[in-house]
């Protein structure tokens, strides 16, 4: 296979979102406002974590705590429901994209442990539905609802009286998902890796605690960001070369398709008159072809309703890839650890997601009764 096939292969989904971008901007040329559709802080919040996460890699932090949790919860069924409701509150604290960031890497890592690589796509596809669905709760456990929350100024206890019945529902059916992955006893198939240094386990952890702190504004983001770079050029510089870079491209091209979307006046038109007729099933529909974050933005300016947005743009997450920016995140982990098997994954992730989706459908609709 060629040096060029290889790259293509190895870079589908970045190759994919240039074109999508790049055939947008015939119909809205560059001008000063590209800048404006760039989530700066997104991106330096997703590169310090991904340049953090590689320096655990590099000191086998992961094998080590994988080896730790399949010794402690001893059989697959506990160790599925261990990685994926790790992952579904962890998204509470630090936001979907990061927490699958953190803990996709360590979901395989356990799989790889215990010689049980078939659960892997199962095993990602729930932490990503449960990425997605663990921060819907609070305003800020992801970027749609904090603009909502700001944007309309909503009470807070409203806004959980909005979230709560849809927040359980997504609970509910993640647990009972999960119980149906066999019992099967799990012990480690090597000899138990040596323990990695202990101070630099805390020092990476405090380079992952300004990372979050990126997330939660404690700070400008480039302060941030220059502490992670400064910590890693002085403690392993080859992390910072292990970044994976076409997913942070692969993110840029995805502002841009999204912004320029927004910006055609047929697309933003069309769009204002089905919001009026339903927000909740138009929110929804509209986070499959432009994602949740700038259906958010974008379907914010024709309605008032702002309960049923909030659902659609968190329930609407769930469908196509392009339905929630983190799902490239988990497409291109799989990628990376599953050569050749991207289009089983794909069926799988299709058929999981659109089902979660058709329920909190639903569930939305009821809520909107009471609400």
């Amino acid at each position: 296979m060629s040096m060029a096939a290889r790259f293509v292969k190895g870079n589908v989904v970045l190759l994919v979102a240039l074109v999508a971008a790049g055939i947008t901007c015939i119909f809205v040329p560059f001008d000063e406002a590209y800048a404006d559709y760039f989530d700066w802080s997104t991106l330096a919040c997703l590169f310090c974590t991904l340049a953090v996460v590689a320096a655990f890699k590099n000191i086998r932090f992961f094998v080590w705590l994988a080896d730790v949790i399949v010794r402690r919860f001893k059989n697959m069924r506990n160790i599925t429901l261990a990685l994926v409701f790790v992952t579904f509150f962890g998204s509470m604290i630090m936001a979907n994209d990061m927490a699958l960031v953190t803990f996709l890497p360590l979901g395989y890592f356990v799989l790889e442990s215990c010689g049980n690589k078939k659960l892997t796509a199962f095993v990602f596809i729930m932490q990503y539905i449960a990425a997605n669905l663990g921060g819907m709760l609070t305003p800020f456990g992801n970027p749609q609802n904090l603009y909502l929350y700001s944007y309309y100024s909503i009470p807070t206890g409203e806004f959980f009286s909005i979230m709560a019945l849809p927040f359980a529902a997504a609970f509910v059916m993640i647990f009972v998902i999960c119980m149906f992955v066999k019992p099967e006893p799990a012990s480690v198939q090597f000899d138990a890796h040596v323990r990695p240094p202990m101070w630099r386990v805390a020092v990476y952890a405090a380079l992952f605690a300004l990372s979050l702190c990126i997330v939660f504004r404690l700070f400008p983001y480039y302060w941030g960001l220059l502490a992670v770079v400064i910590g890693l050029l002085i403690l392993d510089f080859r992390a910072l070369l292990r970044v994976d870079y076409a997913l942070l491209l692969t993110f840029c091209a995805f502002f841009i398709f999204s912004g320029n979307l927004a910006r055609i006046p047929a697309v933003a038109e069309g769009l204002g008159a089905l919001v009026e007729w339903d927000p909740l099933a138009v929110g929804a529909l509209s986070c499959q072809f432009i994602s949740n974050v700038p259906s958010a933005v974008l379907l914010s300016k024709f309605t008032q309703d702002y309960p049923a947005l909030l659902i659609a743009v968190n329930a609407g997450g769930l469908g196509t890839p392009i339905a929630s920016l983190a799902s490239l995140i988990t497409l291109n982990t799989f990628r990376r650890f599953n050569p050749g098997q991207t289009g089983k994954y794909l069926a799988r992730f299709l058929l999981f997601n659109f089902g979660f989706l058709a329920v909190l459908i639903g569930v939305g609709y009821l809520t909107l009764l009471f609400v």
